[in-house]
C-alpha cells in the first residue's frame, strides 16, 4: 500500500527536521515560502480542508488529503495531526512521486 510508504517518508522527513505539524505552524510555513508540500488529514474538518485548500492554491503550493489524523501524528512520532508541512526539496519530490 502506497500510504505506508508516504508515511515513512513523512516519519523520515520528520526525523531530519524538515517537517512542521500543527495548523498554525503549517500555515505559517507555506505563507513564508518554506512549506514546498501540504499534506492534510482526510478526517480532518471541512474548515480546515477548505482553509489550506485556498492558501495552497494562493501560494501554489501542492496539497494532498490523505491517511487519517491518527497515522499522520503516529508517522511523526506525536499525537494526532490534521495537516504538515514539507519542507525539504527532495522529501516533497519523493513524497509526491508516491502519492
Amino acid at each position: 500500500m502506497k500510504n505506508n510508504k508516504v508515511l515513512s517518508l513523512i516519519g523520515l522527513a520528520t526525523k531530519a527536521g524538515k517537517t512542521v505539524s500543527g495548523e498554525f505552524s503549517t500555515e505559517k510555513s507555506v505563507k513564508t515560502g518554506k512549506g514546498l508540500l501540504v499534506i492534510v488529514a482526510e478526517d480532518a474538518s471541512e474548515n480546515t480542508k477548505k482553509k489550506f485548500r485556498n492558501m495552497c492554491s494562493f501560494y501554489e503550493v501542492p496539497i494532498y488529503f490523505l491517511s487519517d489524523k491518527e497515522s499522520l501524528g503516529r508517522a511523526m512520532g506525536k499525537e494526532y495531526r490534521a495537516c504538515l508541512a514539507v519542507q525539504d526539496e527532495n522529501f516533497a519530490k519523493a513524497i509526491m512521486k508516491e502519492v
